[in-house]
């Protein structure tokens, strides 16, 4: 029967992983617990229980310390019969006989099966105590077997966990017998065992679930520097790739969206922005914004505010229903984000003192005064040589002709001989002097409107022409007469077809 106790502590090492001698420490205690309850509450402390590993025997000793005079007969012996037992013995000596019982009974059995059960369980509570203390943070494939409104119990094969209502997504039905992927938040020791507490609404969740959706990102090329996430409606995350070959948001998206959409997927149809982090303080606040387009951004390090300024017509996209996408923008950057329209940051200056910050941090580049940058440089006018003014001496005759050619009664001569150029220097400016109404109307040199017959000449109509003889007229070709073509019945009454005539 002993051996069978040894194989059946082997079976229990491989299909539970509880070692032996843990086990057979168990059954020792077991012993120990029978062994009091039968034989008195004070020879606990004064029994020794020895198991042979190789037979399977297992004995039992009471220990008892050689006094002088006896009080107690359970833990104390006398000298004499202590030196009964082991001649050497001195006052002080502790002295073990066997005491196992004939009839250790039904009762001590039981009472060690006991024992055995309550050590084995509390050894597998400090196994998957010990895995599970060292996966926090994971995310682990669980089957839902009960849910209400205050949790659900959600088995992960070995152990059973819990899914507060605190860390379900709003408005997403667990049933049961139904897999999904959790977060595992918190690991507890209690007096019941190990408590696993998972979360479907953690950020790392997201952020997990992409470490598994994208290669890149296993591979350590692509990381995920930041994530900001409002469950169940819509998340942020900011990528940034170590190859400047590699688009992190293009390997996070996948070809026409695949990737993504296996983590929307997953988490219920949450709407998911991926954007590129960036350095720049300023680009990276722009990019957190999207997909409003921001103008510019107005960095207070002292507050740690980023101001910026959107067009007026993305003032309500950028801030998002009920201020969303403001709100996840500022976790994902960490910044307090101030956001303005043209018309406000007009009002506000912010857009001068968006060109003093630049300027200053060229400066600063630069080692340049702010004052060089922000001053615009003047342009060099080059030196332009006076113009020189030619005079052309006219013809008495052409002066002359100019107010006839005005009348309409200028002649034009077949040659004009040329007269020679002179090139004079330029007349003085004199002051503008008034001119009075006739003088105005004289330089016009209109007096009065001419007819049209006086511009252009009396126009004369063609004569008609005569009528050709009567022998050209004969040898014309005579023309073809139409026959009518009786179209609509209800006129035959009106032609007359001359038949009478005809008799």
């Amino acid at each position: 029967m002993n051996l069978e106790l040894i194989g059946a502590l082997k079976e229990l090492e491989k299909e539970r992983g509880i070692s032996k001698e843990l086990l057979m420490d168990a059954i020792e205690t077991a012993i120990v617990s029978a062994y009091k309850k039968n034989y008195g509450a004070s020879s606990s402390s004064s029994v020794r229980v020895e198991f042979n590993q190789q037979t399977g025997d297992i004995r039992v000793y009471s220990r008892r310390v050689v006094v002088e005079e006896v009080e107690d007969d359970t833990v104390e012996i006398s000298l004499e019969e202590a030196r009964e037992l082991d001649a050497s013995c001195q006052v002080g000596d502790v002295v073990e006989r066997e005491v196992t019982p004939a009839n250790f009974g039904r009762i001590a059995a039981q009472t060690a099966k006991q024992v055995v059960i309550q050590k084995i369980r509390e050894a597998e509570r400090s196994i998957v105590y010990d895995v599970y203390s060292n996966r926090e943070g994971d995310v682990v494939t669980g089957t839902i077997q009960r849910a209400d409104h205050r949790q659900a119990l959600v088995d992960l094969g070995d152990v059973e966990a819990v899914l507060p209502a605190s860390e379900m997504i709003p408005g997403e039905a667990y049933r049961p017998h139904q897999k999904l992927r959790f977060y595992i938040n918190e690991v507890r020791q209690t007096s019941r065992g190990p408590q696993i507490f998972l979360s479907r609404t953690h950020p790392g969740l997201l952020r997990a679930l992409f470490e598994l959706e994208v290669p890149e990102i296993q591979s350590g090329e692509v990381e995920i520097k930041s994530v900001a996430r409002e469950a169940g409606n819509r998340s942020k995350v900011a990528v940034y790739s170590r190859d400047p070959d590699i688009d992190p948001v293009g390997a996070c998206v996948g070809a026409r969206g695949s990737r993504v959409q296996a983590v929307v997927a997953e988490l219920g149809s949450e709407r998911i922005d991926v954007v590129q982090w960036e350095k720049d303080v300023r680009e990276f606040v722009k990019n957190a914004l999207s997909p409003a387009k921001v103008l510019y951004v107005v960095i207070d390090e002292a507050e740690k505010v980023a101001h910026t300024v959107v067009p007026d017509d993305q003032l309500s996209l950028a801030i998002g229903k009920e201020g969303q996408n403001a709100r996840l923008a500022a976790r994902l950057t960490g910044w307090r984000i101030d956001i303005k329209s043209e018309a406000q940051a007009a009002e506000l200056g912010l857009q001068e003192e968006f060109l003093a910050q630049i300027a200053r941090e060229e400066s600063r580049d630069l080692g340049v005064d702010e004052e060089e940058i922000l001053q615009p440089a003047e342009p060099e006018l080059e030196e332009v040589e006076p113009a020189e003014v030619v005079e052309i001496e006219v013809e008495e005759e052409m002066e002359e002709a100019a107010p006839a050619a005005a009348a309409g009664t200028v002649e034009t001569e077949p040659e004009a001989e040329a007269k020679p150029v002179k090139v004079a220097a330029a007349p003085k400016t004199q002051p503008a002097q008034p001119v009075s109404v006739p003088d105005l109307a004289s330089l016009t040199n209109i007096s009065k409107r001419k007819s049209w017959e006086e511009r252009f000449g009396r126009f004369e109509t063609p004569a008609a022409p005569e009528p050709e003889p009567q022998e050209k007229q004969e040898t014309a070709k005579p023309k073809k007469k139409k026959e009518k073509v009786i179209t609509d019945l209800s006129q035959l009454d009106s032609i007359n077809f001359n038949f009478e005539e005809e008799e």
